[in-house]
């Protein structure tokens, strides 16, 4: 399939390498605000269709689909440019800002046909799927821990007085968004929407949360997550059960699992090993292939959960006080 792209970081390179070792897709043009930036991108993938204009690359007939992968506060936008031109829709998370936002974009995308798809990565590694397998060894769930704090070199810029996209209200930033969509992704997918959700946040000096606990309460247990991005934390993550501990690394990205039985002291390993290094690689295939086979059920599924974690996101953020630019727009 013929891939356009928004966004010329470290993240859209990472997806474009990953779509193409997919065997899938084929990058055919690039968008950025800057000519030379685009071109600069562009070059290495031998791509010579460059735009600085949205609409004309919307209008284009050598794409079949977009990615996005500009600062949140543009996605919507940026969307709905392409999906009115009949064009499939892949998002880097957080998909929208607002839940008006995801309705409006996914009412076009139906009437027009195509597909929207935000792109939560590590819901489609093999690591995450054998999670979600053995989550049933737990027996009876008593509690589970979370945890993604990583330090982002942007906070040094919020130390010295300036306001990063990423840590800007107007631009939909902040930790939650950023890194916390990640355990909320891993907590909703495995066990679903939780009774009830409180988030108690650092408040920063731009005015966005720069991370905090956050307490999902259900039926007979809860879920405690940390996530931040002023400060890492080196913890793994576990759920506990009447049977054992289910403990495993990297939330965004897993690569070691073990089974803890409550009766034993000796560990099992359950994680797989795989043989593609961008793991980006596992959601392009994925995508294309949703696509392809027109599958409805999946999509369902994937838009289902992607709307249940962003209306926790507006949920924990506004209880707190915490309210983008484009919602003070609206």
């Amino acid at each position: 399939m013929r891939l356009g792209i928004i966004g010329t970081n470290w993240i859209t390179e990472e997806f474009v390498a990953a779509a193409h070792a997919s065997g899938k897709w084929t990058l055919n043009a690039v968008y950025s605000r800057n000519h030379e930036r685009a071109k600069t991108f562009a070059e290495p993938f031998h791509v010579t269709d460059i735009y600085t204009n949205i609409e004309a690359m919307a209008q284009s007939d050598d794409i079949d689909a977009v990615y996005i992968a500009s600062p949140n506060s543009l996605h919507f936008e940026q969307a709905i440019a392409f999906l009115k031109e009949k064009k499939h829709v892949i998002v880097e998370k957080p998909v929208f800002s607002t839940l008006d936002e995801f309705d409006r974009a996914h009412t076009i995308a139906n009437e027009h046909g195509v597909y929207l798809l935000e792109a939560a990565r590590h819901m489609f590694e093999p690591n995450f799927k054998e999670l979600q397998q053995h989550v049933s060894r737990v027996g009876d769930i008593h509690s589970a821990f979370f945890v993604f704090a990583k330090y982002s070199s942007r906070y040094d810029q919020v130390l010295e007085g300036e306001e990063p996209n990423i840590f800007s209200l107007n631009f939909s930033g902040g930790s939650l968004v950023d890194l916390g969509v990640y355990p909320l992704y891993t907590a909703v997918a495995l066990f679903g929407v939780p009774r009830s959700a409180t988030y108690n946040p650092q408040i920063i000096s731009t005015g966005v949360d720069g991370g905090g606990p956050i307490v999902l309460q259900y039926e007979g247990f809860s879920v405690t997550i940390f996530q931040a991005k002023n400060s890492n934390s080196f913890l793994h993550n576990e759920i506990h059960g009447v049977n054992g501990t289910l403990k495993f690394d990297n939330i965004a990205g897993i690569e070691e699992i073990q089974w803890l039985d409550n009766r034993s002291a000796d560990p099992i390993e359950l994680a797989v090993r795989s043989s593609e290094e961008n793991k980006m690689q596992f959601e392009a295939e994925a995508f294309a292939n949703l696509i392809e086979k027109n599958d409805r059920e999946t999509y369902e599924v994937l838009t289902s959960l992607s709307r249940n974690v962003l209306s926790l996101m507006c949920q924990l953020r506004h209880d707190n006080g915490l309210y983008f630019a484009v919602e003070q727009q609206h």
